[in-house]
C-alpha cells in the first residue's frame, strides 16, 4: 500500500516537512528514520518517488537517492528496481539499526560513550538483581576464572557474563542500547584487561556482580556494577 495517496493529499509529505532540517544526505536519511520510528509508516509500505520526496524534504533528487542507497545498505528499506522503495520492518525491529546510524553520522565522544555504557549496565545489573533467578552468571564467572592465563579467552567471557546478565534483566531495548554502544567502543577492547593483575581484579568485580544478582540486592547489584564501570573506564579511556 503506498505511503501517498494517488490524488497527492500530503500525508506522509506532511509529517516529513514537520521534522527539523540540518544538511543534505544525512539529515535527509535521519529525517526519514525519525518518521519510520516513530510508528506512522507500516511495514511493507511503499515511499513516495524519490522527486516527491526530495520536493517535500526540499533538497537535491540526488541526497535522495544516496540517503535511501544508505538506508538499504543498513537493512531499513528496500529498493525494487521498477517497483519502488519498501519498508522492511516495524519500528521496534529498526530500533538497532537507527541508534547505530545515529551516532556514527554524529560526532562520536569517546568519554561520552564511555559514560553511557557505564549507566546502561549499572541500571541492567539493577534490573537483573530484581529478576527471578541469576541464570548463568555463575557458569561465566567460572569461565573467566579457568581463563586467567588467556586474556583473549579472559575478555570472550567477560562479554559473555555481560550478555548473560541482560538476558537476565529481560529488557530488549536496553539489550539493543547497549549492542550499539559497545560496537562503538570497540576499537578500544584491546585496553579493557591487558595484564593479570588487571583480569583478576576484573575477575573479583564480576564474582561480586553475581552475588548480589543472585541475593537478589539490586542495590549492591548496581553498586558493584558502577565500581567494576569505574574501573574499566579508566583502563579503556583514550
Amino acid at each position: 500500500m503506498p505511503a501517498y495517496r494517488s490524488d497527492g493529499s500530503p500525508d506522509l509529505a506532511a509529517s516529513l516537512a514537520a521534522l527539523p532540517a540540518r544538511t543534505p544526505v544525512s539529515e535527509v536519511a535521519r529525517r526519514l528514520l525519525d518518521l519510520f520510528t516513530s510508528g506512522e509508516v507500516a511495514p511493507g509500505t511503499r515511499l513516495p518517488p524519490e522527486r516527491q520526496l526530495a520536493a517535500t524534504l526540499e533538497v537535491g533528487r540526488s541526497a535522495v537517492r544516496e540517503a535511501l542507497a544508505a538506508l538499504e545498505i543498513l537493512g531499513i528499506v528496500d529498493v525494487r528496481p521498477g517497483s519502488g522503495t519498501y519498508l522492511r520492518g516495524a519500528a521496534s525491529e529498526l530500533l538497532p539499526q537507527t541508534l547505530r546510524w545515529g551516532l556514527l553520522i554524529g560526532e562520536r565522544n569517546t568519554h561520552e560513550l564511555i559514560e553511557l555504557r557505564s549507566g546502561l549496565e549499572i541500571y541492567v545489573a539493577r534490573l537483573a538483581a530484581a529478576a527471578d533467578g541469576s541464570g548463568d552468571l555463575e557458569a561465566h564467572v567460572e569461565r573467566m576464572r579457568s581463563t586467567l592465563g588467556d586474556l583473549g579467552a579472559f575478555a570472550r567471557a567477560d562479554l559473555a557474563f555481560h550478555h548473560e546478565l541482560a538476558r537476565i534483566a529481560g529488557n530488549a531495548m536496553l539489550i539493543d542500547l547497549l549492542h550499539v554502544v559497545r560496537s562503538l567502543l570497540q576499537v578500544y577492547a584491546d585496553r579493557a584487561v591487558h595484564d593479570d593483575e588487571q583480569a583478576r581484579r576484573a575477575l573479583a568485580e564480576h564474582e561480586e556482580i553475581a552475588r548480589a544478582v543472585a541475593a537478589g540486592d539490586e542495590d549492591a547489584a548496581a553498586s558493584a556494577m558502577a565500581t567494576h564501570m569505574a574501573t574499566a573506564a579508566r583502563r579503556i579511556a583514550p
